[in-house]
């Protein structure tokens, strides 16, 4: 079928898709606590009306994951990637609506998931669906992985997924919350950071003569740990110029003079500190948690020798270090194949060129890029709302998004067709 064709479909049957939604946002599927079982049963429901071959696997009991196929085996495979977990409400009096109220209006659909990533997730659907109700001819597969847990570091659902070998494909598709100018190729990675230091308890009274406080000496290596910031990142040409890129559209949309540094520096969060038993003693504990961020160029392993080189220079004995949950930068290519397709069919549909910028935070494209998938985030979002009271995404955005992904999934599989 034609690129035409294809997004007539999706313009034909928009109803449905914004009726998709709605449901999806008035499943509460909030992580924490992570019970998917409603959501996970409601999509399992509609891919069977569509006739789309799907299972449900767990990398443990309380994660369901789906994984769907539609196509031809011994073809080209394309992955398509969403969650349908969703970050807490926090306090109910802040918003204006109904989180989970699942509502249109004024042209937005309003509640928590609706750019992170629901919508997304079910222009996805949507769009296998009618690619499935019109018999449309594909060489290859597609194959969608409904995952539980994207928000609480996707361990059982993505990242279970790739290592296990459950799936593989040639490249990837990922409906996270982007915005209709712009695709994410890469993403900073992440340490955090453990910091304990030990003392000896005395009497307060006969501080500092007596004792070892441990809360001074902490506080003499966190007042150098931001020093990670100077680490310089090392990277090549096409790196370099998606880079700057990425640094304007930072400037564009994060509030706050300076926030496009953010995308070429490590990011250092002193989140949490505990230490001492009574105001009165000495304290003989302390320690702190620390988020660290690193842009592409820079390893955890640069990091970690910067920690030492800290923690030696701050002049203090008895502090350790160690680290908790962890990843590197990754990135594709902005000339990859899945990258040009996408780019087309969203110059088709909104008349502009795709931005092709690397993500501050984290996701799960992370497990796809280091098994050498190459993968690219592409969806609907009116970004303030992202983890922030009274989430929306604009109507219009999502009904483009579908047809976008349509045209990419045909194009992709029936490549020289």
């Amino acid at each position: 079928m034609k690129h035409e064709e294809l997004r007539s479909l999706v313009e034909n049957k928009k109803e449905d898709l914004l009726n998709l939604c709605c449901e999806m946002i008035r499943i509460p599927s909030v992580n924490p606590p992570g019970e998917m079982d409603e959501m996970v049963a409601y999509l399992c429901a509609y891919l069977e009306q569509h006739g789309i071959l799907y299972e449900v696997v767990k990398g443990k009991e309380t994660t369901p994951n789906i994984i769907a196929r539609l196509g031809k085996k011994n073809g080209r495979v394309l992955l398509l990637n969403g969650h349908c977990d969703v970050v807490p409400v926090g306090n109910l009096d802040n918003w204006d609506f109904d989180p989970f109220c699942g509502e249109i209006r004024d042209g937005k659909i309003l509640g928590r998931g609706t750019s992170d990533m629901k919508t997304g997730l079910a222009g996805l659907i949507f769009a296998m669906g009618l690619l499935a109700d019109n018999n449309v001819p594909l060489d290859g597969e597609l194959v969608l992985t409904i995952v539980p847990d994207e928000e609480v570091s996707g361990e059982f659902g993505t990242k279970w997924l790739v290592e296990s070998g459950a799936v593989h494909g040639d490249a990837c598709l990922i409906a996270e919350p982007t915005g209709y100018f712009n695709c994410e190729i890469g993403q900073k990675g992440c340490c955090w950071l453990k910091l304990a230091a030990t003392g000896e308890p005395a009497h307060g009274s006969l501080a500092p003569f007596v004792g070892d406080n441990a809360i001074t000496k902490l506080m003499k290596v966190l007042n150098r740990i931001e020093t990670i910031r100077d680490i310089t990142p090392r990277y090549d040409d096409e790196t370099a110029a998606v880079m700057e890129k990425s640094r304007e559209m930072a400037k564009r949309l994060i509030k706050g003079k300076g926030a496009q540094h953010v995308l070429n520096h490590c990011t250092v969060n002193i989140g949490k500190i505990s230490g001492g038993t009574k105001v009165n003693m000495v304290p003989d504990f302390a320690e702190a948690e620390v988020d660290v961020r690193l842009p592409l160029g820079v390893t955890c392993e640069m990091v970690e020798e910067q920690v030492i080189r800290v923690i030696k220079e701050s002049g203090v004995s008895g502090v350790t270090y160690s680290f908790g949950w962890h990843s590197e930068p990754n990135s594709t290519s902005d000339k990859e194949e899945i990258v040009e397709i996408v780019a087309k069919h969203v110059e088709e549909v909104w008349g502009e060129p795709l931005n092709r910028t690397y993500q501050w935070a984290s996701s799960d494209a992370r497990f796809f890029r280091y098994a050498g998938i190459p993968t690219l985030q592409y969806g609907p979002a009116n970004l303030e709302g992202i983890h922030a009271y009274n989430e929306t995404v604009d109507v219009h955005d999502v009904i483009n998004a579908a047809k976008i992904y349509i045209c990419t999934m045909v194009d992709f599989l029936n490549k020289g067709n």
